[in-house]
């Protein structure tokens, strides 16, 4: 069909192969995982790009707030509350398509996956409050929720079994690579912010979210439903099992075991990354904020061409920073403040294009070091790294030199655990209800996750420290205890090392 050899059989029926696993991978295979790699790599962009311009376009949405304290602390808890909303629609949309993704087929499901978060993504450029940029949040989250669980289930279907543990590693591992882009994405929009961009950035990175629509189309055109899902429905409509249902996953004791314990594994990583991990973005902002202000308004006294224009540079760095500006001041200060803003973003980028280098060689490592000791003891490695990592950036960062050191390490615990997920969570439920149980598993924890923004709130809360940076850094290192959940939920779940996928 369309040019590729007839390849698509269930994983388990693969003949074995010596040598490297993809040396077993024909050209359909590959076909299989570059379509649903590139889906979940653009899938990480829109999120990654959510993460980078929340900040400014919480700041834009509300710029009607001209007291600058309150604007920062409006920016922050709408921010929060986005993000929640975000998650919430991720869960709603993972619960929907991942049953649709057993029921319909899971080429299909993606195709309208894709299309959703690419048109809402667009959407979201064009937001004019707080309140509909939510809303447009919303709508991509359904789409994000949703594509995961089918392109796991897709490709754990169509590889040869001795392939499907790198295979799914090697899907996730690529998210980094669109994490990055969206991150160099990021740092040119604020170079050019920088340069007197006239338009915001943040809508742009929007509008450049919305292209991956164009590859639900090559979807629809060129990929078929794995052959033992073909067989799981044929069968499912001769026999009471269903396709897809959600008290069929509750019916049965095992599977309903494998569903709790799932989710309570991956709400470990989930609300570790969303409420904790993804906002170390947040804190090189805010740490270097003030001394990029300096710097630049340093640099630009240096740089003054007469006595009049040093006397209003010198004013605006000696003014209280609850004074009221005159006109003078106040423009001059709009040009530094953009020049500070496309800094800043830099520095954002290079944070996230840091922590997905190690996201990246974690990813992979996850998949090497589970086929030789086993999904169980691997977890347990990332679990406890991720926390002491993750806590260790959140007490430490402060200098430029340590965004290359401390967040890729962080990169590289946290997001193997996500790795770990892709591999064993299609390994726990039938084909039957393999997209639906894997969604169950990934995206029921985002319910709970959309809570930890609005947790991370509360907890700052408990901090009476005025410095804002040090409510950031006492919160994150608080909430690191989040990833240890997880190793509750280890000593019930199987070990599912060299098992075939259950039929």
């Amino acid at each position: 069909m369309h040019g590729f050899p007839d390849s698509n059989t269930p994983a388990t029926a693969s003949a074995p192969v010596s040598g490297p696993w993809y040396k077993s991978l024909n050209r359909y295979h590959w076909f299989v995982l570059a379509v649903s790699a590139l889906g979940w790599l653009f899938d990480c962009l829109d999120q990654q790009l959510f993460i980078l311009s929340r900040p400014a376009a919480m700041r834009d949405l509300l710029s009607y707030i001209k007291d600058t304290k309150l604007l920062d602390e409006a920016s922050t808890f709408y921010g929060d509350i986005a993000t929640s909303v975000f998650i919430a629609g991720w869960a709603t949309g993972g619960l929907i398509f991942g049953m649709l993704g057993d029921r319909i087929g899971r080429a299909k499901t993606m195709m309208i996956t894709i299309l959703i978060y690419s048109v809402c993504t667009g959407l979201s450029a064009f937001s004019q409050t707080v309140y509909d940029f939510a809303f447009y949040r919303f709508l991509t989250g359904l789409g994000v929720g949703g594509e995961f669980a089918v392109g796991v289930a897709l490709v754990a279907e169509v590889m040869p079994a001795v392939a499907r543990p790198q295979a799914l590693a090697t899907l996730q591992a690529l998210s980094a690579i669109g994490n990055v882009t969206a991150a160099l994405i990021n740092m040119g929009l604020g170079i050019a912010e920088g340069q007197g961009l006239v338009q915001s950035p943040w809508r742009i990175m929007f509008c450049i979210g919305a292209l991956p629509a164009v590859l639900a189309l090559f979807i629809r055109s060129r990929l078929r439903e794995p052959d033992s899902w073909v067989q799981a429905q044929a069968s499912g409509t001769l026999s009471t099992k269903k396709l897809g249902s959600y008290g069929e996953l509750f019916a049965d004791p095992t599977l309903r075991k494998h569903a709790l314990l799932g989710l309570v594994l991956a709400c470990s990583g989930v609300i570790g990354l969303w409420a904790i991990g993804f906002y170390a973005p947040d804190l090189i902002r805010k740490v270097q904020e003030k001394p990029v202000t300096a710097k630049i308004i340093a640099t630009e006294i240096a740089e003054a061409k007469s006595p009049e224009e040093t006397a209003l540079l010198v004013s605006i760095r000696d003014a209280d920073p609850k004074a009221q500006l005159d006109e003078a001041q106040t423009a001059r200060k709009k040009i530094i403040s953009s020049k500070v803003k496309g800094r800043v973003a830099i520095y954002q980028g290079l944070t996230s294009i840091a922590t997905n280098i190690g996201a990246f060689f974690g990813m992979f490592g996850f998949g090497l070091l589970s086929k030789r000791i086993g999904r169980k003891p691997c977890f347990t490695i990332a679990l406890v790294a991720a926390c002491l990592s993750t806590a260790m950036v959140f007490w430490f960062m402060q200098d430029l030199w340590q965004i290359f050191i401390l967040a890729p390490i962080m990169g590289f615990c946290q997001l193997s655990l996500f790795a770990g997920y892709a591999m064993y969570f299609p390994e726990l439920f039938p084909t039957r209800l393999r997209s639906t149980g894997t969604s169950f598993c990934y995206n029921v924890g985002r319910f709970v996750a959309a809570g930890g923004p609005l947790v991370k709130i509360w907890v700052n809360s408990l901090f009476d420290e005025p410095d804002p940076i040090l409510r950031l850094r006492y919160g994150g290192v608080a909430m690191c205890g989040v990833f240890l959940i997880g190793l509750l939920a280890l000593p019930f779940l199987p070990e599912t090392k060299v098992k075939p996928l259950p039929e």
